[in-house]
């Protein structure tokens, strides 16, 4: 009998999201509760999904049915930096649908998201697995989970035959992989084998769902969207980065210290990310362009302000895979601590399947544009070109070549 990779509701709980979405969540409970945001979808690679809609929106019906249960809360509550009133709060959480819109526009599957940042927030990751789940249930309906499972060991054994095993005692290995899994059996396969079988270290997942249905780390800190936001949130424009840096810290104390630097380029976030912060964060999060290049300014800006770099950690998770993983490691290895995040590589990685390139992001915060111009020119998002223009000569940040 085979397995089944499907099943009937897409997102399985409230915890069946990113851990980064509720340590935002707590923040902007603590010190946004009242702004307005919008969110819009996009597909980058082009593909139709018009003809999914009808399913998308009784998946999205779904989400209106969850809620906490007591043993979920006690997980929550068991980490330390939760606070009692976020707690509180996300026990009476339920996804409202008048801040969800999905339909077709201009030929295309559109999702918008528009109401208050703490009501709309943990939309972004569940739309997206339902997108890739619904997409691949019609796509790829033969699919079995031993497809899922034999494909990691491949990986595995990959791994074994071109590492050393003193590379392998070092080598940090996280997963990163729900928003564009193939469905969450497979994620749930995946991080159960990542578990058991991973010949590296296995640090933990972002999913916080499985974090404790599998007795693992939850893992995450923060998204573009904290910092995004803050581009309208009071401080002047040029001041937006240590605004929510700043506010960060406040939330958090010294914990949850890996700061997000590509929403305004890696130069522009070295600018603002000074003795202060650099004292105060464990670390980074790489996520868009050269990763070896993002690294060596990384390594240079701490030496400059004199903390040994062998103190900090670069987080790595932007479209990896194992063989890449290992390629960065060796080239930092010995000179600054580093752990790779693989998301799509690890949930959606089946023989035959073709992943999805899909993201869900803030356009919009108290009525005004927001954006993110990454160190990678394709993955610069913005509704307002003018806007984008601005940002672009506020933080002296050059022209691209999209």
């Amino acid at each position: 009998m085979s397995e089944s990779v499907f099943s009937d509701s897409v997102v399985q709980n409230l915890l069946d999201t990113d851990f980064y979405k509720l340590t935002m969540m707590q923040a902007v409970l603590h010190n946004y509760p009242n702004v307005d945001v919008e969110w819009e979808f996009r597909c980058r690679n082009g593909e139709d999904l018009r003809p999914y809609l009808a399913e998308i929106r009784q998946q999205i019906e779904y989400l209106c049915e969850l809620s906490l249960t007591a043993d979920e809360l006690g997980f929550l509550e068991r980490i330390s930096f939760m606070k009692p009133d976020f707690l509180r709060f996300l026990g009476l959480f339920r996804f409202n649908l008048r801040y969800v819109h999905a339909s077709i526009e201009n030929d295309e599957l559109s999702i918008r998201l528009r109401g208050p940042w703490l009501h709309v927030i943990l939309f972004e990751v569940p739309l997206l697995a339902i997108v890739s789940e619904v997409r691949n249930r019609n796509r790829y309906p033969h699919i079995q989970l031993s497809d899922a499972r034999e494909r990691l060991h491949r990986k595995f054994d990959w791994l074994t035959a071109n590492a050393s095993s003193d590379e392998l005692a070092e080598l940090q290995v996280a997963d990163f992989g729900t928003r564009r899994r193939f469905s969450y059996c497979v994620q749930e396969e995946v991080v159960k084998v990542l578990k058991n079988d991973f010949p590296g270290r296995f640090v933990g997942t972002s999913n916080v769902h499985l974090a404790r249905k599998l007795d693992i780390k939850p893992l995450g800190t923060m998204a573009h969207e904290w910092i995004m936001a803050h581009q309208q949130l009071g401080p002047r424009l040029i001041d937006s980065q240590i605004a929510a840096l700043d506010c960060w810290v406040r939330e958090y104390r010294g914990l949850l210290g890996i700061a997000l630097t590509d929403c305004i380029t890696m130069d522009a976030f070295l600018g603002d990310f000074d003795l202060y912060f650099a004292k105060l964060f464990d670390g980074l999060r790489h996520d868009s362009g050269d990763p070896v290049l993002w690294a060596e300014k990384a390594i240079t800006h701490y030496r400059a302000l004199g903390i040994d770099p062998m103190t900090k950690t670069l987080v790595f998770s932007d479209g990896l895979d194992l063989p890449k993983s290992l390629e960065i490691f060796r080239a930092l290895r010995g000179r600054i601590h580093v752990s790779f995040g693989i998301g799509t590589n690890l949930t959606c990685d089946i023989p035959g399947v073709a992943p999805m390139s899909i993201v869900l992001k803030m356009t919009g915060c108290n009525g005004e544009p927001v954006a993110k111009i990454s160190d990678e020119a394709a993955k610069t998002q913005c509704r307002d070109p003018n806007f984008v223009a601005y940002l672009r000569h506020v933080f002296k940040v050059p022209e691209s070549k999209e």
